[in-house]
């Protein structure tokens, strides 16, 4: 009877979530199997850039001691992590936050070999749907909004500045494209101003916005690449393998030897311009990769010191803000990184 008991108090501390994440060590793979160019351009890599990520995991009341135990694991609350996103659509999220950075990193990692790349806006992508608002349950993230009532809105500013002409208990008609594909559709829904919390603000109190649809849009943009071309990392989520994926390309396309046959492991966004941004989870990323026997880590300059207080003596740990930076360190440790090229030279 007493063995039962304790099955059953298992079993419902597992299904107890908390309003906390655990952070871990996840993996550091190369990067080069998720880039895709052309055989006629491509070079075999010698030794691939890696990317890493951290494990995410809702706690609950039973993993609560086992995550606490942990020495390389992180217990932080929701709001810390998802900050006013719903649990629910923080998976969602991070694949069109991978999407994005794919076509990013694809974009700076040519225009960096001297190849013309061009983009054109061609909606707003959904990025949060709140809820309680109007767009609970009629919009979903990833979905891409091009007109509202027939007037084209190519941009997240562009549905913001057309719903401005309307009012609460008003009723749109949305053009959306489910999940990003498709022709669109017409999406009905009845406006009305509802207060959203964002999470918390610089002074730790909640941000509340009033919103009358109830969605925060991102730019949608579609790239026209030089030759067929792409990048797919799959099982991981958000855009801090955008530094990474950058170099590999960079690295398939001249040559193969970009490292000079030196481990090196990349955390940071990365936009069509070079700049590389802030990410999260890095000491975690910093245990994992240097498991993998990385002996290079470049990080964004805010998680410097994040990254040094988990490196040994056999991980050097960089600081760079833009891919140049990025590639000066791989140089200057034997690299070959190629020379900047004109949008001229290399085009095709």
């Amino acid at each position: 009877m007493v063995l039962v008991v304790v099955l059953v108090g298992l079993i419902v501390a597992s299904r107890i979530n908390l309003n906390d994440y655990a952070i871990q060590p996840g993996t550091a793979q190369p990067v080069q199997p998720f880039i895709t160019v052309p055989a006629d351009k491509a070079h075999p890599v010698a030794q691939p850039v890696l990317l890493t990520d951290v494990n995410v995991t809702r706690v609950t009341a039973l993993s609560y001691l086992y995550f606490r135990l942990q020495g390389d694991t992180q217990i932080q609350p929701i709001v810390n992590v998802i900050g006013g996103t719903p649990p629910s659509e923080f998976d969602a999220q991070g694949t069109v936050e991978m999407d994005q950075a794919e076509a990013a990193a694809l974009t700076a990692g040519l225009r960096r070999l001297g190849y013309t790349v061009t983009t054109r806006a061609v909606g707003a992508v959904v990025f949060t749907v709140w809820p309680g608002t109007p767009a609970w349950g009629k919009l979903s993230v990833g979905d891409v909004i091009t007109a509202v009532d027939g007037t084209p809105t190519l941009s997240a500013n562009a549905v913001t500045t057309v719903l401005h002409r309307y009012h609460s208990g008003q009723t749109v008609t949305l053009s959306v494209e489910r999940g990003g594909k498709g022709k669109p559709v017409p999406v009905v829904v009845t406006l009305h101003s509802s207060v959203v919390d964002l999470g918390p603000g610089p002074s730790g109190k909640p941000v509340l916005v009033t919103v009358d649809l109830g969605i925060q849009p991102e730019d949608q943009v579609t790239h026209t690449y030089p030759f067929p071309a792409s990048i797919d990392v799959t099982g991981i989520g958000g855009p801090s393998a955008g530094l990474a994926m950058t170099l590999g390309v960079i690295d398939a396309l001249s040559g193969g030897d970009l490292t000079g046959r030196t481990r090196v492991a990349a955390t940071g966004t990365m936009d069509d311009q070079g700049n590389v941004g802030d990410v999260g989870g890095v000491p975690q990323k910093t245990v994992a990769v240097e498991r993998a026997g990385a002996k290079i880590f470049l990080v964004p300059p805010q998680e410097y010191k994040a990254a040094e207080s988990k490196a040994s003596g056999g991980l050097k740990v960089y600081a760079v803000s833009t891919l140049d930076q990025a590639l000066a360190v791989i140089a200057a440790h034997g690299g070959h990184v190629p020379p900047v090229a004109s949008p001229h030279t290399a085009a095709a």
